[in-house]
């Protein structure tokens, strides 16, 4: 849901990104269903939610990716780009901060946020270089999928993907695979960028609502699920 804001906004980008919010925001109103037991839904389980949720976080991180490589195209410098990394991840540890009271036993340690701006550093020097990118990203995402040992089990090295487990927490985004989604991403950028955005050019006619959504992906998601807890708690209370 961070992107790395382009002084020149493509609608079609930010609309592509606001998709991806409706989306996370209906999940996510389900999921508190879900919670409240209004609903018999399994999120932890069930194959249509799990994938779901991959496809949301994908496009979030693809669009974060691509975001990305078009700030450079646009001159941003180093100041800029470590300003929005510092507020994603403060935001991140906020998020931390209040699932530990939520849900203290599988609060988030390391969730999309917390990727996110791990994933920007660490794609920042390949920022130029979509071919390189998309090769790691490929690697990465390869890596993730195919390879764990017990070693990585629990938070110490657990954020790195390699988990033979998923770890007990409600949000769980680790590096592998998840940063290769962001470096695919990069490479998609460029790719964009060359081809005049005409793959994504029909979400530009989407209402200007989806597209604001877009744009201001960060606060949205910070927002969303203590105003859609606080409504679902006083509508149940009647």
């Amino acid at each position: 849901m961070a992107q790395a804001a382009p002084a020149t906004r493509v609608a079609a980008l930010d609309a592509l990104r606001g998709v991806a919010i409706v989306a996370m925001v209906a999940y996510h109103f389900c999921f508190d269903l879900a919670w409240f037991r209004v609903t018999g839904s399994d999120f932890y389980r069930d194959p249509f939610w799990l994938h779901a949720r991959t496809l949301i976080l994908s496009t979030f991180l693809l669009t974060a990716g691509a975001s990305l490589a078009l700030a450079q195209r646009s001159g941003h410098g180093r100041a800029r780009f470590w300003r929005h990394v510092g507020l994603i991840a403060a935001c991140a540890l906020a998020v931390s901060a209040a699932s530990f009271v939520a849900f203290p036993q599988r609060y988030i340690w390391f969730g999309v946020l917390h990727a996110i701006a791990a994933s920007l550093v660490l794609a920042r020097p390949l920022v130029l270089h979509p071919r390189a990118a998309f090769a790691v990203g490929v690697a990465m995402i390869a890596a993730g999928n195919l390879w764990s040992a017990p070693a990585f089990d629990g938070r110490a090295w657990g954020w790195l993907g390699f988990a033979t487990t998923k770890p007990a927490t409600e949000d769980y985004v680790p590096l592998f695979p998840w940063t290769g989604v962001l470096l695919v991403g990069v490479a998609a950028g460029h790719w964009l960028m060359r081809t005049g955005f005409r793959a994504i050019a029909p979400l530009a006619r989407l209402p200007r609502a989806v597209a604001w959504l877009g744009r201001h992906s960060l606060a949205v998601y910070m927002l969303h699920q203590p105003l859609l807890l606080a409504a679902l708690w006083l509508f149940l209370r009647r």
